[in-house]
């Protein structure tokens, strides 16, 4: 399964729920490859210090002597792998511009490193651009976090229209295997005004777990750890867990 982790708008919990779902889904005995397609690099620096980077996803996709093997890293979570970014990742649209493949890369340098990994998960930007769209196009299947906030479902219509022209053109297999709220305030009418829209327009594609606010989660990366072993009772740990849970499940 390659799961990519996609929505164009900044801070709905993408990196959160990537690092943390693939720390989830290595702790429940899947061998899992993180990848991160996004010039922040925030997945990287959550695991890695940048510093020890010497060749990232940028030198894999744009360099053809250079595989995604050769730069995938260990973290501490045992059968969890991570390929590291960079902010020059943010230059491969402008690298790739006219190459027939432009779309393909990612697909294509994945396809000799399945074998070694159970489950593939992609920290994808926000933003819809090659990137986002390299990850569609390699992509099993989708996960959608939205946060539980007035603004959330602005922007799922931009999302939603560019998977069905991958769909109808480069991958048709692509499916969405989820929403997940994330953020959410159970305290307040607002949240659980906006988790009834959520429903109401995704219906039974929105996962039964919800990642409530926690500072633990904030507080994880930069300790470079995950939820599971910085904080394994808290709310987050628990909802993640069970987060992986459900996504196998579907799966």
């Amino acid at each position: 399964m390659i799961l990519a982790i996609a929505n164009q708008k900044g801070g709905v919990g993408k990196t959160t729920t990537a690092i943390n779902l693939g720390a989830a889904l290595a702790l429940r005995g899947h061998r899992t490859l993180l990848i991160d397609l996004d010039p922040q690099a925030n997945s990287t620096m959550s695991y890695v210090d940048p510093a020890a980077v010497t060749r990232s996803l940028f030198d894999a996709l744009t360099d053809p002597t250079c595989s995604i093997s050769d730069i995938v890293i260990p973290t501490t979570v045992e059968r969890l792998s991570i390929t590291p970014s960079r902010i020059g990742l943010a230059k491969l649209e402008g690298k790739l511009v006219g190459e027939m493949d432009a779309h393909f890369r990612l697909k294509d340098k994945l396809a000799a490193v399945t074998k070694n990994h159970d489950i593939i998960v992609i920290d994808c930007p926000p933003a819809l651009g090659l990137l986002t769209v390299n990850a569609l196009v390699a992509a099993t299947h989708l996960l959608i976090p939205i946060q539980s906030s007035y603004f959330a479902l602005e922007g799922t219509d931009d999302l939603l229209e560019t998977v069905e022209k991958v769909r109808s053109r480069a991958n048709p297999g692509l499916e969405i295997m989820g929403v997940l709220i994330t953020m959410h305030d159970k305290r307040t009418s607002l949240a659980r005004d906006i988790r009834g829209q959520i429903q109401k327009v995704f219906g039974s594609k929105v996962f039964n777990t919800i990642i409530t606010k926690s500072v633990r989660l904030e507080e994880s990366p930069a300790y470079k750890e995950s939820i599971f072993t910085f904080a394994p009772d808290s709310s987050g740990a628990t909802e993640y867990y069970s987060l992986s849970e459900e996504v196998m499940d579907r799966a």
